[in-house]
């Protein structure tokens, strides 16, 4: 079983060894390896039982380190980075030829970003080579925001796991492509549509993918806690459907007051998009439980965080 500690020379030492590593970021706990040995990352994909079509984000410690990677930035993707790294933003660039295409499932494209936690930059800066890491979960599942989501989940297939306590965003980072010099949002995240906008002017929005996703992060069904079924609006639309004592609710600010308190989670009763997001993914995973086979959750706000939530939210619920 993994040993979870706070060592950051340990899990360099996992690291360097050719282990995978769990770590912390701002964002979800990432399943780490060497972004630069095909027989590691070929590993991640195993370990995740994640599609090898699927590509992984590569993290690195400084800006000035993506220079190694790729040949060159368009001019917005160089002002994205200086505003918003270290932060969960990831930047889909062409690669060098030093990425191994089995990081990139032999797109020409990497994705990469510079995630803002102390513990995994000091990591990533004691390091000679970057991390490939995608989220520290079983493919399709929950991701994780604390180092003992990790362990339940990965415990047994990795030695190591780098605790830095809860997320903060506890939400996948913004992915950000490029055509021509035009940034493209492929995956809402961690960076809201609006402080990006703000930044570079007005963006297109792509919808996730059901089959060799361009970035990664983007198959149409993901996040879905166990065998539980998500449906997605409000209780009085379900309540001929669903049996009441084998169902949930996940609500925003609000209780709704047709339905037994004890089995509602609201994400923020404060009606804080920032704070339901981090309370998301610990809800989920606390639904999944014996007893209950249905979710019915709330849509949010199409605005800031609501936006990339309700992205999680439309997933969760398309999982066959």
């Amino acid at each position: 079983m993994a040993i979870i500690g706070s060592d950051i020379k340990e899990a360099i030492r996992f690291l360097m060894d050719g282990n995978l590593v769990g770590i912390p970021t701002e964002t979800v706990y990432g399943l780490a390896g060497n972004a630069l040995d095909d027989e590691v990352v070929l590993r991640i994909f195993e370990v995740k039982k994640r599609p090898a079509f699927d590509p992984l984000i590569v993290h690195i410690g400084t800006r000035k380190a993506l220079f190694e990677f790729v040949p060159g930035i368009p001019q917005k993707a160089e002002k994205l980075a200086a505003r918003f790294w270290p932060g969960p933003l990831t930047l889909i660039l062409q690669k060098n030829r030093i990425i191994p295409d089995v990081v990139t499932s032999g797109l020409p494209t990497v994705a990469v970003r510079m995630p803002d936690h102390p513990m995994t930059l000091e990591l990533l800066n004691s390091l000679s080579f970057p991390l490939a890491a995608p989220s520290a979960n079983p493919f399709g599942y929950v991701s994780p925001t604390t180092a003992q989501h990790v362990a339940e989940q990965l415990g047994d297939r990795i030695p190591y796991i780098l605790d830095g306590g809860d997320c903060d965003i506890g939400i996948e980072s913004t992915i950000i492509g490029f055509e021509g010099d035009e940034p493209v949002i492929h995956r809402l995240g961690g960076k809201s549509v609006e402080e990006i906008e703000d930044l570079v002017g007005k963006v297109k929005v792509i919808r996730s993918s059901s089959s060799r996703p361009s970035g990664p992060g983007m198959m149409e069904s993901h996040y879905a806690p166990g065998n539980k079924k998500v449906f997605l609006g409000h209780w009085e639309q379900y309540r001929s459907l669903l049996d009441p004592a084998r169902t949930v609710l996940i609500r925003y600010h609000t209780p709704d007051p047709d339905f037994p308190r004890d089995r509602q989670a609201i994400l923020s009763d404060k009606a804080d998009l920032r704070e339901a997001a981090k309370n998301l993914f610990t809800t989920l995973r606390r639904f999944d439980v014996p007893g209950i086979s249905y979710i019915v959750a709330e849509l949010l706000p199409e605005e800031g965080f609501g936006r990339a939530i309700n992205d999680r939210l439309r997933r969760a619920a398309s999982k066959d």
